[in-house]
């Protein structure tokens, strides 16, 4: 499905817009609780913490291109941006109520979750805007999956710990990573796995190092975040995808990696032989889960 995507100056009134607000990194189980039933979502950019505390901006769960496409696959019609500066940060609750809600989107009906806060002081809260007579609120509740609150928060955490399927399990579907496929130093050609490999942004949440089972660019793929530590490049960390079945030339082309399961964590060998013989189990293990992650 299609997306329009604005910037809020550029928004064109209406007055029968269904809005549900919130800054939604990640699009996890608890935001589409919130998203269920609106047509528009309003959200901000960059998040907040960049420009009010930029020392403490978190990581990103997924890129703006990766949240619209997954708006757009919920049928949200429509992804409204506030540019999100010091200026607008001054907004006092009452403010963004009338300016941004009322007059400039003619909001119907607003939906947010229960600990969603706006305005200058996060003074703003699902009770004042159930309090405004001009739209209808709603109040997600809070959704919890593994006897835990979902939360960005945890996804990150999951993520950074390896554990992508519990990760996938609060988004909703897997944790997906993108960028360019850059050349490599060629050692998995050489070993008989030619990867596609891509240097995760310092901006975004990167699953810990170890391989996994995943889908790059939806083929079945064998992955390895990591710093290869058996051949000591002196690289940093790269997301090395080995396309099972496949032989592509992918550089310079963007590469999306959906993952499914950790197999194993990163480890040294005693050499390539050794390294061969395990990457051969990995491919094995990686075409199983996926394979089971399709069928399911």
């Amino acid at each position: 499905m299609s997306i329009r995507v604005v910037p809020l100056p550029e928004v064109e009134p209406d007055a029968s817009r269904r809005v549900a607000v919130g800054f939604f990194d990640g699009v996890h189980m608890g935001h589409r609780a919130v998203i269920e039933g609106a047509d528009t979502v309003l959200t901000f950019d960059p998040h907040p913490l960049a420009v009010l505390r930029p020392e403490a901006a978190p990581k990103m769960i997924m890129s703006a291109e990766m949240k619209r496409d997954v708006l757009a696959g919920l049928g949200v019609e429509e992804l409204v941006v506030i540019p999100f500066d010091r200026e607008f940060s001054k907004l006092t609750a009452a403010e963004f109520i009338d300016q941004v809600l009322v007059d400039r989107l003619g909001a119907e009906w607003v939906s947010v979750g229960e600990n969603f806060r706006f305005g200058a002081g996060a003074e703003g809260d699902a009770v004042m805007l159930a309090s405004r007579p001009e739209f209808e609120t709603r109040v997600a509740p809070l959704v919890e999956i593994d006897g835990e609150t979902v939360s960005s928060t945890r996804v990150r955490a999951l993520v950074a710990a390896g554990d992508v399927a519990a990760a996938s399990r609060c988004l909703g579907g897997p944790f997906m990573l993108e960028g360019e496929v850059v050349p490599g130093d060629q050692r998995g050609r050489e070993l008989g796995f030619p990867t596609a490999n891509v240097v995760p942004s310092n901006d975004l949440a990167c699953p810990g190092h170890g391989v996994y089972a995943a889908f790059a660019n939806e083929y079945p793929a064998a992955v390895n975040v990591g710093v290869r530590p058996t051949f000591e490049t002196g690289r940093g960390v790269l997301v090395e995808s080995y396309l099972i079945d496949q032989d592509l030339d992918l550089y310079g082309q963007t590469l999306r990696v959906a993952f499914v399961e950790r197999l194993r964590g990163e480890r040294r060998y005693s050499g390539a032989e050794e390294l061969i013989d395990q990457m051969k189990l990995d491919v094995e293990d990686a075409r199983t889960a996926c394979a089971a992650f399709s069928s399911s």
